[in-house]
């Protein structure tokens, strides 16, 4: 399975609830984090609702 690289490049503070809470699930914290995750549906379909918060490239 490929691989997917998180990067939160925009904060979290004002946001509603259900985006802060996607944001701690992906395992984002701090602006300029970078996380890897499988790509599966359900990780992509979490990053799609915090996709104007985050980046995404190809591990």
């Amino acid at each position: 399975m490929t691989k997917i690289k998180v990067k939160q490049v925009k904060s979290g503070i004002k946001r509603p609830q259900n985006q802060k809470r996607t944001l701690e699930a992906l395992g984002l914290k701090k602006i300029g984090q970078v996380v890897e995750h499988d790509n599966t549906p359900s990780i992509l379909g979490m990053i799609d609702k915090v996709k104007h918060l985050v980046s995404t490239e190809e591990a």
